[in-house]
């Protein structure tokens, strides 16, 4: 017996895949700008905004693993954009922080996202920017919500 899905359950399915789509730029092991993958910048704009980062809070901000959050950082230390330092409080854990490399690399990058987000924009139709931005978020936590409840996607 072959299941089908309703004709709702099928246009949310071709959204889902568009948007896997044209959001792989923010998910490939790909360098986007600067010779940074986006998960690499996220990492870098963290750091930014708190100006010292444990380690242990980038688990939280990218959702991903300990071993991921480690193989993300360890080329970021490698060019030189962080640094890693024990933590003063405890021995055991990690501190990031900006390097003066990685200040001028971070701001690189945000002028090149703000170029590419205004690209996007312009793409949206003006009376619509808000609605569309606003039902992306609402479309979003739909998913959050559901992923957490059902368990074939986790």
């Amino acid at each position: 017996m072959k299941l089908k899905m309703s004709a709702a359950d099928n246009e949310l399915m071709e959204i889902l895949m568009g948007m896997a789509q044209v959001t792989r730029c923010c998910r490939q092991d790909v360098a986007f700008c600067e010779g940074v993958t986006f998960h690499q910048f996220m990492i870098l704009d963290a750091v930014a905004e708190k100006e010292e980062l444990p380690m242990t809070d980038l688990h939280t901000i990218l959702a991903v693993e300990k071993s991921t959050t480690t193989r993300l950082v360890n080329p970021l230390i490698q060019k030189g954009l962080l640094r890693r330092d024990k933590s003063i409080h405890d021995s055991r854990a990690i501190t990031l922080f900006l390097t003066p490399e990685g200040k001028k690399t971070h701001e690189k990058i945000l002028l090149c996202l703000a170029g590419f987000f205004q690209k996007i924009t312009r793409n949206i139709p003006e009376g619509k920017r808000t609605d569309v931005l606003s039902a992306i978020r609402v479309f979003i936590n739909a998913i959050k919500n559901s992923t957490a409840e059902y368990s074939c996607c986790k």
